[in-house]
């Protein structure tokens, strides 16, 4: 699995090594006002695509972000996970996700004195190939080019708990049901990449697309989070409500087996704590 990192110009001709915000500022982060949500809001592909608001992300986050990768690809000192910041940024007119990567790259290096290199290491991974008896996964009948699902307020849920979706894209939710926890799995024309990666993020370890599996894809995958066993483990696969590798198997005829490969990661030399001044 390798990390590619999109190179563009903007409409304005700039390019990848000089991409920035128009402003950016960086400050220590205010308590959480009840009723509001954490997290990044606005930005390329939501209905603010100008601003993107950025509150309380560990330094990690930032990087993992910055470089689109996931954690178990970033290397470096423990303190990434406990300094917290609040960010905002206007966005250039037109720019994509992988610029806006790009701009966040660059204020990492301006403001937190980022420095770090790529390495190949071998991981434990999972890989995701078809179960005895073949997939059972069906290709979508929605436009793949389609607008994505965009969530207005609160997720709307089906009567069985399950998050509807009005165009393509993926997500997971987990609720409280009678016997415990229950999570839901929902995509509507997705590739099998998006689903390895998806299962990477909840394992948190590295799952990859063995599928030989082409087409995008319309599914949902009912399942009990976080039950000991994980994907190497056999669990019980003839039940639904079992563990999220033997749901995959048992709903969507793949399965989860272990493997090792080398994989690209982020191993950061150098990074300040406090950032300079904005």
């Amino acid at each position: 699995m390798s990390i590619v990192i999109f190179w563009f110009a903007l409409a304005c001709g700039q390019t990848t090594g000089n991409l920035t915000f128009e402003v950016a500022t960086v400050k220590p982060p205010a308590p959480l006002v009840p009723g509001v949500r954490g997290g990044m809001h606005g930005g390329p592909g939501t209905s603010d695509p100008g601003q993107i608001t950025w509150n309380m992300p560990t330094l990690r986050v930032l990087l993992t972000t910055a470089y689109a990768v996931k954690n178990f690809q970033l290397i470096g000192p423990a303190w990434l996970d406990t300094e917290h910041y609040d960010i905002a940024a206007k966005v250039p007119l037109g720019a994509t996700k992988e610029q806006v990567n790009v701009m966040f790259q660059n204020l990492l290096k301006e403001r937190f004195g980022v420095v770090v290199h790529h390495e190949s290491r071998e991981f434990q991974v999972d890989e995701l190939a078809p179960a005895k008896g073949g997939s059972k996964l069906k290709e979508t009948t929605l436009d793949p080019t389609a607008p994505p699902a965009v969530e207005a307020g609160p997720r709307k849920l089906d009567k069985d708990g399950t998050p509807q979706m009005n165009g393509p894209g993926m997500t997971m939710m987990v609720q409280g049901g009678p016997n415990g926890p229950v999570g839901h799995m929902v995509a509507k024309a997705q590739p099998m990449s998006v689903l390895a990666d998806m299962l990477g993020n909840q394992l948190s370890h590295p799952v990859l697309d063995k599928t030989g599996l082409t087409g995008k894809y319309d599914f949902t995958v009912e399942f009990t989070p976080n039950l000991p066993g994980g994907a190497a483990s056999e669990g019980d696969a003839s039940d639904p409500g079992s563990s999220l590798a033997a749901a995959i198997q048992q709903q969507l005829g793949l399965r989860l087996a272990p493997g090792k490969a080398k994989i690209d990661v982020i191993v950061v030399d150098k990074a300040e704590r406090v950032p300079t001044e904005n």
